[in-house]
Order: structure tokens, then sequence, then C-alpha cells
């Protein structure tokens, strides 16, 4: 039987924050940081300037019998502020946008779907990007599962555990079981 594994590229701030809450999803199987919808350069100081155009964005890899796009995309809107161009808290500039990186018509159309169902659950316009997929580097690896492999940091204390803490809140039948939590 062949599998029926899908993979979304999400750009949401900061890659650590989403790569941190994606990995503790059930039915994830892989998470990578990545840049994307850029040229030039595509390593962290080229990117972080704001001048290659990519995004920090999350690669992730799930089986959506386990866990459905609707449940992905609702977690997706959630971790972020999707009514914010280009900033997320103190990450400002296009590299930290909001951004839904199509590989096709139907995840174009899924995409639309997903930001249209969930602009009922915000005040302002959702800002969020939709924009076909185009080349995908991997970030550095200390970028792969940074909340965990640093979580002393000051922008992981912070930043990304409220994130974190949320999601065990809103989200909790939909998690790992903790010591499944580090996906690779």
């Amino acid at each position: 039987m062949e599998n029926s594994y899908k993979t979304v590229v999400l750009a949401a701030g900061c890659f650590w924050c989403l790569d941190s809450v994606a990995r503790r999803l059930n039915g994830v199987l892989a998470v990578r940081s990545v840049y994307t919808g850029g040229t030039g350069p595509a390593v962290y100081e080229a990117v972080a300037s704001g001048g290659t155009g990519h995004a920090e964005a999350v690669q992730i890899t799930y089986d959506p019998s386990v866990l459905p796009d609707q449940v992905l995309y609702d977690v997706f809107f959630s971790s972020h502020d999707p009514t914010t161009l280009n900033r997320q808290g103190y990450d400002i500039g296009t590299q930290y946008r909001s951004a839904m990186f199509y590989s096709g018509e139907d995840q174009h159309e899924e995409f639309a779907a997903a930001i249209q169902r969930a602009q009922g659950s915000f005040d302002r316009p959702i800002v969020t990007t939709l924009e076909p997929l185009g080349p995908v580097h991997e970030a550095e690896e200390i970028h792969q599962d940074f909340h965990s492999q640093r979580p002393e940091v000051g922008y992981c204390q912070v930043i990304i555990d409220p994130k974190v803490a949320k999601l065990r809140r809103d989200y909790a039948s939909w998690l790992k079981p903790e010591e499944e939590r580090s996906t690779r």
C-alpha cells in the first residue's frame, strides 16, 4: 500500500517557533527548518539581512490520516499572528512573513480555503501570502529543533515556551506522547 503522507512548507515568523510546535503534533513524521521564496544565497546571514527575499519556513511531512489538514492549518494560524505584515513580535522583515508555499493548484486551493476559514478567528484581515513553492534550502543544522536543543536561550523562554503552552492547552488531543516529540 502506497503511503499518503503530505508535505507542506509554511512560514510563521522565526522558524524556531513553528518547528517546535510542529514537532509536538501526532502524525508529524519530519520537520525541517528551511529557507524558500527568495533568490540569492540561502544562508542564515544573507536571509536574516532581508536582502534575499527568502522566508524562514518549516517543511512539515505528516500523515493526514492521523493529523487532518484542517488541524495542522488551525495550529499554524494559532501559533503566530497572521494579521501582521512581515513581522512576528520583535522579528521584523520579509524573512519573517506569514506565508503558505503551494506546490500545485490543489494545494493552492487548499491553502486559500484554510485562510478563509481561519479569518473568522481574527478581528483584522489575515495577510498570510500564498506563494508558489520554489527551491527549498535546508537551514543550517543549528536551526533544526532549536528549541529542544537550547531551551535555556532567552528567545526560547520568552517567545517559544508560551506558544508551546498554548498548543498544549488548545490542542492537547493532537499531541504526541512527550517521549516521541523529537521528530527528525
